[in-house]
């Protein structure tokens, strides 16, 4: 759980496969926590196909798709052996950076298309994937090196007392869990450098 919170507030930024354009960079603002003893989680019966990157190393991507229609987005979370992963499931878009941030270029955010049609907030895992053109082709990317086309950068941590917990959504299974963490905006929730 205490992964889960402390990628809010942490900056996901999405590389084009066109290198001219300006990676967006989006702050996660809410996630969802599953651990190998968890119902909900893919790896609850043991390494699959499927869940098999959810067993380690930690820092990578396992991004799955649903429905036949949406991928969604998470973080390897565990020690090598141990399964689990942070699910993303909200960004809020950042203004363009002020300098050479993560060897990123300080030129203005060019938005995807839909991310403009849907505005500054990306709520729900498929929603933001599909925003930010997140597929299969992301499973296993190295979350931490800013040469990956997709990486987390730092961020800045919420105040104390701006995170709310909430029990998991869209899921059937362990649905008592407060493994939903927000971050709480009514709060008047400043933020603190890590």
């Amino acid at each position: 759980m205490e992964v889960a919170q402390s990628l809010l507030g942490q900056h996901l930024v999405r590389r084009p496969a066109d290198a001219q354009s300006t990676p967006g960079r989006y702050e996660i603002v809410e996630v969802e926590a599953y651990t190998q003893d968890d119902p909900a989680s893919h790896a609850f019966n043991g390494p699959s196909k499927r869940s098999s990157i959810m067993f380690g190393p930690p820092g990578h991507a396992y991004v799955y798709f649903i429905y036949g229609m949406y991928h969604c987005l998470n973080a390897v979370t565990e020690l090598d052996g141990v399964a689990g992963a942070v699910l993303i499931r909200g960004l809020r878009a950042l203004p363009p950076p002020t300098g050479e941030e993560a060897g990123l270029p300080s030129r203005k955010i060019e938005p995807s298309e839909l991310s403009q049609k849907i505005g500054p907030k990306l709520d729900g895992p498929g929603k933001l994937c599909r925003a930010l053109a997140i597929d299969l082709a992301h499973n296993g990317v190295a979350l931490f090196d800013h040469r990956s086309p997709l990486f987390i950068a730092p961020g800045v941590s919420p105040l104390p007392g701006t995170i709310i917990a909430t029990p998991r959504i869209g899921i059937s299974k362990a649905q008592d869990r407060p493994w939903r963490f927000i971050i709480d905006t009514r709060a008047g929730g400043g933020k603190t450098d890590r």
